[in-house]
């Protein structure tokens, strides 16, 4: 018992110690001043020196030879500690260092360059972040495939194979959907403005209240790329307001409330330990986007939405209820990939991963990225970047190093459509309560089949768990075919 105390006591202060520093990702991100950056690099390099020592101290390979657990969740903490230990010994403490210093810095640059819409201001640091990548994809690799090595750190025990395979499953029917959603003719009116910014802030208030976000354990901040951060008792969150587009601050705030409400719904039992956080970036993105698609872009939730939204304000230009609905439901080709809708978004992500697979494994150069990005694009979406930020710089990811991390948005998306399959299952009058704006049955009903476990279980078994059935990308196909094809009669 001495030995699993002390790992356990171990791990719990560099849990605490791996928040704050997440904290100061996220300051970066709202509210630190502009000119900080280059300081606030220097303290995360500090701070990722500081928690690589605790990961790789010889004691915890002591601690977990002897460690004796007596629970299923003893047994699931030594479980990812020793994965997690076993990485870290091999990654050198001066690479860790470099990574979150050069990210750091990385995302300031990537802003900047965005804003003017310079790709070559950004692509020398690119360059400096995928070899840094690399060479820790190859000390993780142990000889191995590089971007597997990288993948596991978000979806473990995935491959880049597998995830290709998944999406040549896919491709084929989400190209036909596509084609037979445009070929019936023009989209959906768009809704028409103004919307003033403080009325969609407001909605987006009690909107994240009622989908179950605990605002006495976080908050709503502004950012260019909406995300979520923290754990525990301590999760916030970000959005964006246009006054001309209201959709996209309310199902931002939506989206981003499925990954805080994840970590808020974990057991307060596994506070500050390996278990009190989501089990991998695709189980939490299903919470996101069945929180955002299945339930809030639901004819039933938008029916409800619609009439609170013409209180604060007016007509918005679409023809009642039904003209709404499809108005947030809209398929059109778009550049952007977070405004992407459900027919189109997997076909921006398939575009990103293979590209990202070939910049690891070293067959797309960094300075052709821009060309092979512009050219997938017109042959995936048939239309011509028009400048940077429609394209290569509209993402953070990269910026920041997380190579890998891409797929698990099409992950959260399969796994959300086997989810939300087996939640209409179980709760046949969904309807009738989001109607009333009101999501309380679903999100109770995820709380208990997937959140409240927190890291308990693997990615898959997780999703196997609450649903009783085998992960499968056809319950998210044939719920976009039935849905789309209603909308649009096709």
């Amino acid at each position: 018992m001495t030995a699993l105390t002390d790992l356990l006591a171990h791990q719990r202060e560099t849990e605490a110690l791996a928040q704050v520093a997440g904290r100061l990702g996220w300051d970066q991100e709202t509210m630190m001043p502009h000119g900080a950056g280059a300081q606030r690099a220097e303290e995360m390099g500090a701070m990722e020196s500081m928690l690589h020592a605790r990961r790789v101290d010889p004691r915890m390979g002591d601690w977990l030879a002897a460690a004796q657990p007596t629970t299923d969740a003893e047994a699931a903490q030594l479980r990812l500690i020793g994965r997690a230990f076993a990485r870290a010994t091999k990654v050198p403490a001066r690479l860790a260092s470099e990574i979150a210093r050069t990210t750091s810095l990385g995302h300031r640059i990537w802003a900047g360059a965005r804003e003017a819409e310079d790709i070559a201001a950004f692509l020398p640091t690119l360059s400096k972040i995928i070899d840094l990548r690399r060479e820790e994809a190859a000390a993780l690799a142990a000889g191995g495939d590089l971007y597997d090595a990288l993948l596991d750190d978000y979806e473990p025990g995935l491959t880049g194979a597998e995830i290709a395979g998944l999406f040549d499953r896919m491709r084929p029917r989400l190209v036909a959907l596509r084609q037979r959603v445009l070929d019936k003719g023009p989209a959906p009116s768009a809704l028409q403005g103004p919307f003033d910014a403080g009325a969609q802030l407001k909605l987006s208030d009690d909107i994240a209240r009622a989908f179950g976000y605990d605002l006495t354990r976080g908050r709503i901040d502004l950012a260019v790329h909406p995300f979520s951060s923290g754990s525990g008792n301590d999760v916030r969150i970000t959005t964006r307001v246009d006054e001309a587009e209201p959709l996209g601050c309310l199902y931002s705030t939506i989206h981003e409330v499925g990954h805080a409400a994840y970590e808020q719904t974990i057991t307060q039992d596994y506070a500050l330990t390996v278990l009190g956080q989501g089990v991998s970036m695709g189980v939490h993105e299903s919470q996101s986007r069945i929180y955002e698609n299945q339930l809030g872009r639901s004819a039933a939730y938008t029916g409800w939405l619609y009439g609170r939204m013409r209180d604060l304000f007016g007509d918005m230009g679409v023809a009642g209820e039904a003209g709404f609905h499809a108005a947030v439901n809209r398929v059109a080709s778009g550049y952007i990939r977070t405004e992407a809708d459900e027919v189109h978004y997997n076909l921006h992500i398939t575009l990103r991963f293979d590209l990202e697979r070939a910049l690891i494994s070293g067959d797309l150069a960094v300075g052709d990225l821009e060309a092979a990005w512009n050219d997938r694009f017109a042959a995936d979406f048939g239309a011509v970047v028009d400048r940077p930020s429609n394209g290569m710089l509209q993402d953070v990811h990269w910026s920041a190093g997380l190579f890998g991390y891409f797929p698990t948005y099409t992950l959260g998306n399969v796994y959300a459509g086997c989810l939300h399959a087996a939640l209409r299952a179980d709760v046949p009058d969904l309807d009738s309560h989001l109607a009333k704006g009101d999501p309380s049955p679903a999100t109770a009903w995820l709380g208990d089949k997937v959140q409240r476990h927190g890291g308990l279980r693997t990615p898959v078994e997780t999703i196997r768990h609450a649903t009783g059935a085998e992960i499968s990308e056809a319950p998210l196909l044939d719920y976009l075919d039935a849905k789309f094809g209603a909308i649009y009669g096709v």
